[in-house]
């Protein structure tokens, strides 16, 4: 089991702790998920997201070698900025991982695996794991730059897929304008001994601490994908419609043949919303009929929206299912009614 650097801080909290990806990590503090919930959307909230991998790859090469093996483009953006990226299995165009590149220097990028897939994407694209020596604390909502403001005005004004270098209590920070939420904010990675300095700052700021529970529902809400959920074994970015994490006009990309073979031959299955009355959850796993009893598909992730007050759900489904058509969810023997709808849930903010 791994540890933030901030794992003493969220058990003075009285936070409740939970393995997460190899890491001991929060769930939620005293005031609970739904409060955190609405922190985020109504004022601000911050997650500690150590757990995220940190892969620094630098040199004269170093963008060759992440356009050779990531889908997306780097040359769409320039130093500075970030940008959304997949790492795909070379048989089946898998998504092994989905990624954010931080592009901090010219020849400078901290590349930002998923917990568990750290060691993986080493493999794949080389560079010096340093997620141990820094620690990264998401903060987002509405008034998330207001409250960040009062800490450091320079993290305030890191525009949205940007990265700069900043100040912050006195330490040398990387800040980016990026989220898991669909609310605007900011992610501080902060050397792990300046870590609760900077913490306690924003609470003094007013910012909430929230947990991992709120960070699954207001990303459920945002549409956004989870791995190990909507993407993973056997999903790949057409399957999930991220299309355009895919740039089809580079000259190659790992896995960029299955997954031509894929586009050419039509997906088997797409993802899609569902919206569920009443606040019964139809959880990962559960089957997806249509009007006539057939079997279409299965639940990715769903759970109770707190913004919206009903529950919702991502599932993979046959795709020629349509936004309106009628389905049920065979949650644990009872057949519930739901609607394929639109995504996101709740609008991604500006």
């Amino acid at each position: 089991m791994r540890y933030s650097p901030l794992d003493a801080v969220h058990r003075e909290l009285g936070a409740k702790m939970v393995p997460f990806g190899g890491w001991d990590m929060p769930l939620a503090y005293a005031t609970g998920t739904l409060a955190e919930h609405n922190a985020c959307r109504t004022d601000a909230a911050m997650f500690d997201v150590s757990h995220l991998g940190t892969v620094r790859v630098e040199g004269p090469d170093a963008l060759a070698t992440l356009q050779s093996v990531l889908t997306n483009d780097l040359t769409k953006v320039a130093p500075g900025r970030a940008q959304y990226t997949h790492l795909l299995d070379e048989v089946d165009a898998s998504v092994l991982d989905d990624i954010i590149v931080w592009w901090v220097d010219e020849n400078v990028f901290d590349v930002m695996p998923n917990a568990s897939n750290t060691d993986r994407v080493v493999a794949a694209i080389g560079g010096v794991d340093t997620t141990a020596t820094r620690a990264v604390i998401a903060v987002q909502g509405p008034q998330a730059r207001a409250k960040v403001a009062l800490v450091s005005q320079q993290a305030a004004d890191v525009p949205r897929f940007h990265v700069q270098k900043v100040n912050v209590c006195g330490h040398d920070c990387v800040v980016a304008g990026t989220g898991y939420t669909g609310e605007d904010g900011v992610e501080i990675a902060v050397p792990a001994a300046g870590a609760h300095d900077v913490w306690k700052a924003l609470v003094d700021a007013g910012v909430t601490p929230a947990g991992l529970g709120a960070r699954d529902t207001l990303r459920l809400e945002a549409a956004l994908p989870l791995h190990g959920h909507e993407l993973g074994a056997g999903i790949t970015p057409l399957q999930a419609n991220l299309n355009w994490v895919i740039a089809w006009g580079k000259e190659n990309f790992r896995g960029k043949a299955a997954l031509e073979a894929e586009k050419s031959a039509g997906v088997a299955r797409k993802l899609a919303g569902i919206h569920i009355d009443g606040r019964r959850p139809a959880r990962d796993g559960t089957r997806v009929l249509n009007a006539d009893g057939a079997d279409i598909g299965f639940v990715s992730s769903g759970n109770f929206s707190p913004t919206l007050g009903h529950c919702v759900a991502l599932a993979f489904v046959a795709p020629d299912v349509q936004v309106g058509d009628a389905v049920s969810l065979d949650v644990r023997g009872t057949m519930i009614p739901g609607t394929i709808c639109p995504t996101p849930f709740v609008a991604k903010k500006k």
